[in-house]
């Protein structure tokens, strides 16, 4: 009677015999029913502990080891949990978390916990304060930016040339700086200063805005009708190469069928001229340089640099085996 009472007494307290005692290694139990067996067991130790830790008359020493018992326990249980999930069983392991009575989450919830008196031992207090002062001023700051978070359009600026003000002082400003800036240039280079300034040159962006512009823009026919003119030339040119070369003829047909030969002749004629053209209007603001000195420099062909890359490589080798 007496063993079988200490044997009762045992089993409550979670010690058991050798041979039924609990396994180190939770994988190492292949029975669900065991493993239920055996997480029940820590739980009844934890419980025991837990109440324990709150005793008035332990020591700060006897706190800590009671404490680190606790958690290693814990981490027992997860790993008993973790097997019988495997084992196709019943998640016990319900993450959530542990709330103050603001609702906040309470710290020292998550990794390393604390139990009871373990909270007011040294050093573990201020650990708990300074988590507090950190949230507090981590909810201080989301509180100065939130009134700066999910604003509108305009709070961007995004809605600023939508009435056209903007855009209007915007073009204001950039003429007069235009009109300063061409002043002072002249007064550099000695220009007379009665000429008109000429008006700022704009793209086509400019000349698609809503807003009016200083210079009167040209009809759209006008610009068709350029724009036919300079492919009727082109034509004409054409025919007359023909004429002239019946080779150069069968080359640019031939050209043409793969689409490149008329952009050759207009980039070719075209931009040669429009170089000529902007060179003679920069010089004659500029008088003490000539249009042949704003023209781009001419580059040499391929031909050219073979040529001198061959006469260098043929001078290198005759001063290797000669001699200089």
């Amino acid at each position: 009677m007496l063993y079988r009472f200490r044997e009762a007494q045992a089993a409550e307290l979670g010690l058991g015999t050798r041979a039924d005692r609990r396994p180190k290694m939770a994988s190492a139990c292949k029975s669900l029913r065991e493993c239920e067996r055996w997480r029940g067991e820590i739980l009844r130790e934890l419980s025991r502990k837990v109440s324990k830790i709150q005793d008035a008359g332990l020591t700060d020493y006897e706190v800590r080891d009671v404490n680190d018992e606790i958690n290693k326990l814990m981490r027992e249980k997860r790993h008993w949990e973790n097997q019988i999930i495997a084992l196709g069983g019943a998640n016990y392991r319900r993450n959530v978390a542990m709330l103050d009575d603001d609702g906040k989450e309470v710290p020292g919830t998550k990794g390393y916990k604390y139990f009871g008196r373990a909270k007011d031992l040294p050093g573990v207090r201020e650990l708990f304060q300074s988590k507090k002062q950190e949230e507090e001023e981590e909810n201080q700051a989301l509180a100065f930016y939130k009134k700066f978070m999910n604003q509108g359009p305009a709070y961007f600026g995004d809605l600023d040339e939508a009435d056209g003000k903007l855009l209007e002082y915007e073009r204001q400003a950039e003429e007069e700086e235009w009109r300063d800036e061409y002043t002072n240039v002249r007064e550099i280079l000695n220009l007379p200063l009665d000429d008109p300034i000429p008006p700022i040159p704009r793209g086509s962006s400019a000349s698609s805005s809503p807003l009016p512009s200083n210079g009167p823009s040209p009809p759209q026919p006008a610009v068709n009708a350029k724009r036919k003119a300079h492919e009727e030339d082109v034509e004409m040119d054409t025919v007359d190469a023909e004429a002239a070369a019946p080779d150069q003829a069968k080359r640019l047909r031939k050209a043409e069928s793969d689409g490149t030969a008329k952009v050759d002749i207009i980039s070719s004629n075209g931009g040669a001229d429009s170089i000529r053209s902007h060179a003679n209007a920069a010089a004659a603001y500029l008088g003490f340089l000539s249009p042949e000195d704003l023209l781009p420099p001419t580059l040499p062909t391929r031909e050219e640099m073979e040529g001198v890359l061959l006469a260098l490589r043929k001078q290198a080798l005759v001063e290797e085996y000669f001699g200089e």
